[in-house]
């Protein structure tokens, strides 16, 4: 029997992924977990085969719940909306066995788990296609400046943040809006979240 948590932020679709595994009669959901931090402590209880995630969930959202579960046997797939590069990038590198997007065909789903079961990785082909094209062109120092801007931090609390000097920020909000050829530091802010490149 494959022993699978489940966590999802909107009870209906809980219910419904929870009722659809359990007609399969090689899976047992073992828990529901409505954020990152409900999935890892009920992972840490019942010691699934699977944890199914979302990825946006209040609290610790479903990537970090990955990054906290990486190293146990319990194989991760993500579930989302969300066919963002930056996530799947950050999702590869937290051991993710499978990453599929909730407009599938919801037989997929049990295939999917038992394919990861035999030790495959199973990934959304619309994600496949972007994932070598679409690096975050920012240097950790850059991403760094750029999510305390996104904060709402001034020039100055960034400088004082990072002991920098304030013309120094002033030349790597520039340099970011060149890399990311946008016109402002609203457009950088909107381009990188919606790429997934936010922490």
């Amino acid at each position: 029997m494959i022993k699978i948590v489940i966590a999802e932020d909107q009870q209906m679709l809980l219910g419904a992924f929870g009722s659809l595994l359990n007609l399969e009669e090689d899976m047992e959901v073992v828990g529901k977990a409505s954020n990152g931090e409900e999935a890892v402590a009920l992972v840490q209880k019942h010691q699934p085969d699977i944890c199914i995630m979302d990825i946006e969930m209040p609290g610790k959202t479903g990537l970090e719940a990955a990054e906290e579960l990486k190293g146990l046997n319990c194989k991760v797939i993500i579930l989302t909306t969300f066919a963002r590069t930056g996530y799947f990038q950050r999702a590869l590198k937290a051991g993710v066995r499978g990453y599929l997007l909730k407009d599938s065909p919801s037989e997929e789903l049990a295939s999917s788990i038992r394919r990861v079961m035999e030790g495959k990785r199973i990934y959304a082909p619309e994600l496949m296609d972007d994932v070598y094209s679409e690096e975050n062109p920012l240097t950790d120092r850059e991403k760094e400046v750029l999510e305390l801007v996104a904060d709402g931090k001034n020039t100055q609390e960034i400088a004082e943040q990072l002991s920098i000097k304030t013309g120094t920020v002033r030349n790597y909000i520039s340099t970011i809006l060149d890399k990311l050829d946008v016109k402002n530091r609203i457009e950088a802010i909107k381009q990188s979240k919606e790429k997934g490149w936010f922490k």
